[in-house]
């Protein structure tokens, strides 16, 4: 048994033998504060069949100097003001035909095995991957309240929802796809402001591809910690789902006549609200129903009492802070705050089309461990 064990560990330990080409684009959009970091994090991947493209929109370079030649920095003469534009402005200057490309944010660092954990899915056939966006800073309640939403979301969009056989939900970075794949998918295509990686997904999805999800591909995002910030950034998204919620119902249909459960059950989530939403429309037909009939005041509580059991099934099984557990006692502060972005969100589209970053650091894996263990 023992020899049995060692044998296992052994072969689960053995490196990846075949690198693929990947092109690593980062976006940056006014600020360039983060970039270092970003930079000094990829080139640390244990891998080396990649290059990195820099695409700094609207930005100041002045004091960027990146001594790698593996890094390309680019500098749009006119605003693009868009993700994708942004992603196939780096496309068009890519310096060999990458086969495949993933997309990172300017504030992200990454993990060292990264790469090697994409690789575990595409070599399974899988063109598209969607990896885990963990909180590269805790430190505000607003920044532990939006990881505890980031590990809800991982859980039930990423891992079940992909463990059951249909999509994982794309997070606009730390996602990869093959090259063409993504060109075929949005090349003709012109977005503007948040949600093209809702575009996208639907389009994977509605195609009946599976985008995968590696839940050990892991890059540290920057969790919002100021109000103005959460409202600003937020009243984006809710205006995205609002944009593009219909895409719900075509994959639904188109999963009901192709016999598709991957596109069903992916339609399915995406036909439902922002879980603000979700939650005080639940206690607004409870309260509803105080007049109406006792019986459907109890079924309502018992769908709430769910989806709190449900909430913490999704903590509990991942690997969540301390800290997170006690931010939880200020969760009606973040939903009034995510409220009041629902009243901006006509306007949303008026906000900067990238969210100020206040919190820069070389956060990285191993400095992750030591908090978790603080």
């Amino acid at each position: 048994m023992l020899l049995f064990i060692f044998y296992r560990k052994s072969k689960e330990a053995l490196p990846v033998v075949y690198e693929s080409d990947y092109g690593i684009i980062v976006t940056a959009y006014e600020q360039t504060d983060s970039l270092p970091a970003v930079v000094t994090s990829i080139l640390k991947l244990n891998y080396t069949n990649y290059l990195v493209y820099i695409v700094a929109d609207k930005c100041d370079i002045t004091g960027l100097d990146f001594n790698d030649e593996r890094v390309i920095l680019l500098r749009p003469e006119e605003t693009l003001a868009s993700n994708t534009r942004s992603h196939f402005y780096a496309i068009r200057n890519f310096k060999r035909p990458h086969t495949r490309l993933t997309i990172i944010d300017s504030d992200n660092l990454v993990a060292p095995e990264y790469l090697h954990e994409l690789d575990k899915y595409f070599d399974k056939g899988f063109l598209a991957v969607q990896g885990v966006r963990d909180a590269k800073n805790l430190n505000t309640t607003y920044a532990r309240l939006d990881a505890a939403r980031d590990i809800y979301y991982h859980f039930y969009d990423g891992k079940i929802l992909f463990g059951i056989g249909s999509s994982a939900t794309l997070a606009g970075s730390g996602m990869a796809f093959t090259t063409q794949l993504y060109r075929d998918s949005l090349e003709n295509t012109d977005i503007t402001g948040a949600g093209f990686d809702k575009v996208l997904q639907s389009i994977i999805v509605g195609n009946d591809l599976r985008i995968a999800f590696a839940d050990k591909a892991i890059v540290y995002d920057e969790k919002t910690t100021h109000a103005d910030q959460l409202v600003k950034q937020r009243s984006r998204w809710i205006n995205t789902w609002f944009k593009y919620f219909r895409f719900g119902f075509t994959l639904v249909f188109k999963g009901i006549t192709n016999f598709s459960r991957n596109q069903f059950l992916f339609g399915l989530i995406l036909l439902r609200p922002p879980l603000f939403i979700f939650l005080i429309l639940s206690v607004v037909f409870m309260l509803i129903n105080f007049f109406v009939s006792t019986t459907a005041v109890f079924i309502w509580l018992l769908g709430l009492i769910l989806f709190v059991t449900g909430f913490y099934i999704s903590l509990a099984k991942s690997d969540t802070d301390k800290r997170i557990y006690q931010s939880l006692i200020n969760i009606p502060k973040f939903i009034f705050y995510q409220v009041l972005s629902l009243l901006k969100v006509r306007n949303a589209n008026k906000h900067s089309v990238a969210t100020t970053h206040y919190y820069n650091t070389e956060t990285t894996e191993n400095d992750k461990v030591k908090n978790d263990e603080n």
